[in-house]
């Protein structure tokens, strides 16, 4: 009658016996089933001084662009430049036929000397009458009038003086010259044509000032405020087109007055030297303004991932890799300058990108 008994006390104890060995064997399983930490390249981020920086798009243009025109009417006779040469201010680029010119100045000298004859004439006549008026040989009339001869006789030299300063100033204007140094354009007027500085064969050539060069390009409302608030320490680099620096600074020579409604824009325009012309008016660049410094983090490029949600990077925390979305600025060099979304002491994963899972275990080691 007691084995009964013995058996019912007995059983509790082997229950428990069996959950133990139970809990034991699936922790043992849960083990081996859980995956190792990942090993993950980390830097500890902190906010360091960058320089505040905008960039856009802008295009050249000559610092002085000059129409060249005929200022009197002939025919174009010769061609005296090379076109897309670089001349200097008072190199001669075209002849327009002198000899009309020439002949309306010889005519011009004739009249003005007859005109000098004549009041040297009229000079002597009203001194002579005036001597007789004072003898009261003649009346004072007669006087009155010789001296308002001769009073019109020197008019008239003025006059005939004005037309052969005209003359010559026409004759002088058949020899076109550069009024600039600068690049020449392409001759817009064949030799042996008409020209007349009433039509449209006035326009012979241009020309262009590549040294110093004006690059143009627009600022959003927000960063021309901060370009206007650092005015004194704003620098401009540029980057052609194919994504070389040139090597020569500029500096910022205008700025517009005016919001475009359009685009909410502000106009620019910076002043680049260019002694070797290596750049050409109308080629287009990349403008980086820089408007002092700020302290913020940054982190490098290769950090910085993207999805639907926007720009992230994976984080270290406790253990596990944790998705951090960020708001990026602008690239410096071969880092990425992060405005939001990290903060000093953050430890930012570097490498294993693509198998990190929110959640997943990993092991940091420091980044070389």
């Amino acid at each position: 009658m007691r084995t009964p008994a013995i058996l019912l006390a007995l059983v509790p104890a082997l229950i428990c016996i069996g959950c133990t060995q139970g809990d034991a064997k699936q922790k043992k399983d849960d083990a081996k089933s859980a995956p190792p930490a990942l090993p993950v390249s980390v830097i500890e981020v902190a906010p360091r001084d960058v320089p505040v920086s905008f960039e856009a798009v802008g295009r050249t243009e000559g610092s002085r662009e000059v129409q060249v025109r005929a200022r009197v009417a002939g025919i174009l006779e010769k061609q005296l430049y090379t076109e897309g040469d670089s001349v200097k201010a008072g190199t001669v680029l075209f002849q327009i036929e002198r000899a009309p010119f020439e002949i309306e100045v010889a005519q011009a000298r004739g009249t003005l000397a007859q005109e000098i004859a004549r009041q040297e004439l009229a000079g002597k006549e009203a001194e002579r009458l005036k001597t007789l008026a004072d003898r009261r040989a003649i009346s004072q009339k007669e006087a009155d009038q010789a001296i308002s001869a001769l009073s019109q006789a020197s008019g008239a030299v003025q006059v005939a003086r004005a037309r052969v300063r005209q003359a010559e100033l026409n004759l002088s204007y058949t020899t076109v010259a550069a009024q600039i140094d600068g690049i020449t354009g392409r001759a817009l007027q064949s030799i042996g044509s008409l020209v007349s500085p009433t039509s449209e064969t006035a326009l012979l050539t241009t020309l262009t000032r590549g040294d110093p060069l004006w690059v143009r390009f627009s600022l959003s409302e927000a960063e021309f405020a901060t370009v206007r608030g650092a005015e004194k320490t704003v620098e401009v680099k540029l980057e052609t087109a194919d994504s070389r620096p040139y090597p020569q600074p500029a500096h910022v020579n205008f700025s517009g007055s005016t919001v475009d409604a359009a685009t909410g824009t502000v106009q620019m325009r910076a002043e680049v030297p260019n002694p070797d012309l290596g750049l050409l008016p109308g080629q287009f660049v990349r403008v980086r303004v820089i408007a002092g410094t700020q302290a913020a983090i940054v982190v490098p490029q290769t950090a910085v991932m993207q999805n639907e949600g926007g720009r992230f990077v994976w984080v270290l925390a406790e253990g596990k890799a944790v998705q951090r979305a960020i708001r990026a600025g602008n690239w410096l060099g071969a880092e990425w300058i992060v405005l939001d979304g990290l903060k000093a002491g953050d430890a930012v994963i570097l490498d294993n990108l693509v198998r990190l899972r929110p959640g997943a275990p990993v092991v940091a080691k420091k980044a070389g």
